[in-house]
Parts: C-alpha cells; sequence; structure tokens
C-alpha cells in the first residue's frame, strides 16, 4: 500500500491540460479560462457623472449659496459640446461625460432650478462625484487569469472589456464503467439479491461539477466478455473510471481482463481507508482511475482523486478544501491507514467544530449525503479527545 499523498501525486503526473477552445461569451460560464481576458477599452472611457445634478466648476461653488446659469444639458450616452465658463453650470445625468470646464458635479438634492437659474446650496470640491476615465479598467489591463473558473462575475467583467469570445480549455471526456453482477440501475427491476447502484450516477455528477463530459458505459457483469465489450466503449475519451472490480475477490476482474488488453498498472491498493482497492494505470493511451464498489468509497475518492484529475486536465488551479477545525467528540487511536471520517462541520464563535459520525461503514451513503466534510485521521493518530484540533476535507459544490 502506498500513501495517500503518494498516491495523489502520481495520479497527477499523469495528466496535463487539454487543448483550448473558442466558445462564445454566454457559454463561459463555470469553464476554465485558456487565455487571459485583456481589456480591449478603458472603462470609464471619459470622466463622467456619478450622480445626477449640475456639472459645475468647483471654484465657482467655493462659496455657498451660489447661484449659476445652467447653459445645457446632457444625459447618458449623450454628449456637451461647449465648455462650461465661469458662472455656468450643465444639467447632468448619471453615466454621462462631464463637459469641458467642469471639475466636479453638484448632486440634484444641494441645488434649486429656476428656469435657467440654478441656486447651489451645497459646494462640491474639484472631482466630487465624477468617476475618472479608466476609474474601472484600462486598454491592456489583465482582468482574468488562466486556470480560472469562470463565475457570473467573470462573464460580466469580460462582457464590459469587449470579449464575445473566451477562450476557455475543451471539457475532459470522462467514461464510467460500473462493474457488478449485484446491481442494476435505478428504475429496473431488482432480483432478490441486488442493489439500486448509485456510484455510475453520482460519478457522473460529479464530473459535470467539475467541468467534464462523463460518459456513461454501463454495468459490466462478472465476466469477461461483458468488461472487455463494455470496456471498448472508452475510446476517445481523456479519462476511464471504473467502480468496482478492483479488489481481490474471484468476480474483481478489472485487473485480470484488462490486464491483457492493455492495462498498464501504476498502483493498487493504498493506505487509506475508506478506498484501500483504488488502482491507476493506462488503459492502452488512456489514463484509467479503478474505484473501489462501495458507494462511500468510491465517492470519497472521487474528491480526494478524481476531482483533481478533471481539473488538472483543464488547467485549472487544484482547490485549497483543506481546513482546520477543533473535534466534536472524542476518537479513538487510528491504525496505519490514514482515515477520512464523514462528518458533520459547524461554524460557532470559537472556530469551526468537525464531529464525526459515530457510524462509518463505507456501505452508508446516506451519512456521506448529510456530512459537511471529512476529518482526516492521519496513519497510527493516537487517540484524540473532543477539543483537540484536527484537519478536515470541507464539501463544496459537487459532492
Amino acid at each position: 500500500m502506498i500513501p495517500v499523498a503518494e498516491a495523489r501525486a502520481r495520479i497527477l503526473s499523469a495528466f496535463q491540460a487539454l487543448p483550448a477552445e473558442t466558445v462564445p461569451l454566454p457559454e463561459g460560464l463555470g469553464r476554465i479560462l485558456a487565455e487571459p481576458v485583456v481589456a480591449r477599452l478603458t472603462q470609464p472611457p471619459l470622466d463622467v457623472s456619478a450622480m445626477d445634478g449640475w456639472a459645475v466648476r468647483a471654484t465657482d461653488v467655493a462659496t455657498v449659496p451660489a447661484t449659476l446659469r445652467e447653459i445645457g444639458r446632457v444625459p447618458a450616452g449623450g454628449r456637451f459640446e461647449g465648455t462650461v465658463g465661469p458662472g455656468q453650470c450643465v444639467r447632468i445625468f448619471t453615466g454621462a461625460p462631464l463637459p469641458a470646464g467642469a471639475d466636479a458635479v453638484v448632486i440634484q438634492e444641494d441645488a434649486d432650478a429656476s428656469g435657467d437659474s440654478v441656486t447651489i446650496r451645497e459646494g462640491a470640491g474639484a472631482g466630487r462625484y465624477v468617476r475618472k476615465a479608466g476609474l474601472d479598467f484600462r486598454a491592456g489591463d489583465t482582468l482574468l487569469q488562466p486556470g480560472r473558473r469562470l463565475t457570473a462575475r467573470d462573464i460580466g467583467i469580460a462582457a464590459s472589456t469587449n470579449h464575445p469570445w473566451l477562450r476557455v480549455r475543451r471539457r475532459p471526456r470522462v467514461a464510467i464503467l460500473a462493474t457488478g453482477d449485484e446491481i442494476v440501475m435505478p428504475g429496473e427491476a431488482l432480483g432478490p439479491s441486488q442493489i439500486v447502484s448509485s456510484n455510475s450516477h453520482a460519478l457522473a455528477a460529479l464530473v459535470r461539477s467539475c467541468g467534464g463530459q462523463p460518459i456513461d458505459l454501463g454495468i459490466a457483469r462478472d465476466d469477461a466478455e461483458s468488461l472487455t465489450a463494455l470496456a471498448a466503449g472508452a475510446r476517445g475519451a481523456d479519462l476511464v473510471v471504473t467502480t468496482g472490480g478492483a479488489s481481490v475477490g474471484d468476480h474483481d476482474l478489472i485487473r485480470s481482463v484488462l490486464g491483457g488488453r492493455g492495462l498498464a498498472l501504476d498502483f493498487w491498493t493504498i493506505a487509506m481507508r475508506p478506498g484501500k482497492p483504488l488502482m491507476f494505470g493506462r488503459l492502452d493511451d488512456t489514463p484509467m482511475l479503478g474505484l473501489p464498489g462501495n458507494p462511500v468509497s468510491t465517492m470519497v475518492c472521487g474528491w480526494l482523486f478524481l476531482r483533481p484529475a478533471i481539473l488538472a486536465l483543464q488547467g485549472a488551479a487544484l482547490p485549497d478544501d483543506r481546513i482546520a477545525a477543533t473535534l466534536g467528540r472524542d476518537l479513538p487511536a487510528n491504525d496505519r491507514r490514514e482515515d477520512y471520517l464523514r462528518a458533520r462541520i459547524e461554524r460557532t464563535e470559537n472556530g469551526l467544530v468537525a464531529t464525526p459520525f459515530p457510524a462509518q461503514d463505507s456501505s452508508m451513503l446516506s451519512l456521506l449525503a448529510a456530512a459537511d466534510g471529512l476529518v482526516i485521521r492521519p496513519p497510527l493518530a493516537p487517540a484524540a479527545a473532543r477539543g483537540d484540533a484536527v484537519e478536515a476535507v470541507l464539501f463544496t459544490d459537487g459532492i
């Protein structure tokens, strides 16, 4: 068995970012940026008003009350072609360019107008309520860096910089193959010893949440012919993921069958719980990650190993999902495997408190659904008491 950190490093070393593709701006949400977004213009392009009011010369309103003559009006999108001289002002609206000669804006609440006469009751220093040209950004500024997963805010800034298209990484194609005579798809008739498969659906959802495209190859039965036939459907994928069939039982056929059909193993079994029977290698030229069959083991390994692999294929920075917390209950000493305990994680006035569930059986998917994260117990960790410091993995969107 190899340590978790070594397994993760060996898996990630097998991946590099996929080629970039161009997508329309509205389709960029959630994609991983491949090239920087550089401003094509300056925003605002000119000095503009930040409020509705009157554009004035600050020197004319240094002493109030002051009466000025209105010589024009300028709405947003318009322009005043004249120049504001001594004792003059221009009615202006939010977003409109500041007229030549003016250097401040008096808001409409601080003035009274009668015809073309405007009485200023509250002065305004130079630059007051004026948004200077380039306040937001200037042409040539880099606003978004490659490797970023694009949010709604990012789409907004890209649009404002006049980018109708974006260069993003191609979505990784991830082939998912479940194995086992005992599993059927949701909605199918159940035999007396069969169970409903959750792994394929959960992994497909995880792949989508990470920006990938899942390819469901179906369920391979516990025979070489079925496994070989369905595995052939992975051609063209960027990554193959199997669930089940990776242990040491007579019906665990992944290694024995695919080993004779181009599977080259890098490692098999890691020192962790849940998830010991995890394998990684290449099926012909395609990386293959073999996950355990138990649903909790599958998803914990999916979060720790599959998720980083999909992000690496998109050139994305790996998220920092490790947190420091205190234990919410006592824990016994650990054995030589690194333990990942499903836990409730609550924010209190003293910080985060992580309370592992008393039961941790790897078949109990309901506890994974109820968990906020995983408490990490290093190999051979001594007994820990409530209130002790621990490291935990915090679940975010996608699991």
